[in-house]
């Protein structure tokens, strides 16, 4: 039951980061939103599996956090302005 009521707050938290990735006044902000969205989903994902006693909610959530990082690793270099390859 208390794995549920975590699940609750995170997506509250998920809702609030959604409101600041909107209203966001520069890129960094509405990028660093994202990037707390895909953290807290990561995260819900694991409470799930273990709450269900699912492993393929596990395996979903390292697969995305795998992709998460490396879609933030290259809107970082974008915003920077440098290009993707070097």
């Amino acid at each position: 039951m208390i794995l549920l009521w975590i699940e609750l707050i995170a997506v509250i938290a998920i809702l609030i980061c959604a409101i600041r990735a909107v209203l966001g006044p520069t890129a960094p902000d509405r990028v660093l939103a994202f990037d707390a969205i895909t953290g807290l989903l990561i995260a819900s994902l694991v409470i799930l599996g273990v709450h269900y006693r699912v492993s393929m909610l596990l395996d979903i959530a390292l697969v995305y956090a795998l992709l998460a990082f490396l879609g933030t690793l290259a809107i970082s270099k974008y915003l920077e302005g440098r290009s993707v390859e070097s």
